[in-house]
């Protein structure tokens, strides 16, 4: 069974390019904390796999909202809300994360979404 971890960027909110990258890492870290204390076998896994990740993105603050209520249900989801200090309103949700998870659970809620 294959692995990874997808992060979801907003791109509605125009973020540069170092702000992304920052969103992205806030979400992906704090997705494998909540996966370390939830599914333990599956962080170990996909370390061992190589951590595949994949960065995703969708165009609106509802279509963001809508995937990290349905993917929470069933795996480690985080959901990043920006601090305001640079570019974006403070508590401005910019990103998610879901898993470290295995492949075909992630798909069920990331198939229908196109690479950032």
């Amino acid at each position: 069974m294959e692995f990874k971890q997808a992060i979801v960027i907003r791109t509605d909110l125009g973020m540069g390019k170092g702000k992304i990258a920052a969103q992205s890492s806030h979400a992906s870290v704090t997705a494998v904390e909540k996966t370390q204390q939830q599914e333990l076998d599956w962080l170990l896994e996909w370390k061992n796999q190589g951590q595949a990740k994949i960065v995703l993105k969708v165009n609106s603050k509802k279509e963001l909202l809508e995937l990290f209520d349905a993917a929470k249900k069933k795996l480690p989801t985080a959901l990043i809300k920006d601090a305001g200090r640079t570019q974006i309103a403070p508590g401005e949700p910019t990103a998610i994360a879901i898993g470290p998870a295995p492949e075909h659970l992630i798909d069920q809620f990331t198939k229908h979404l196109k690479l950032l």
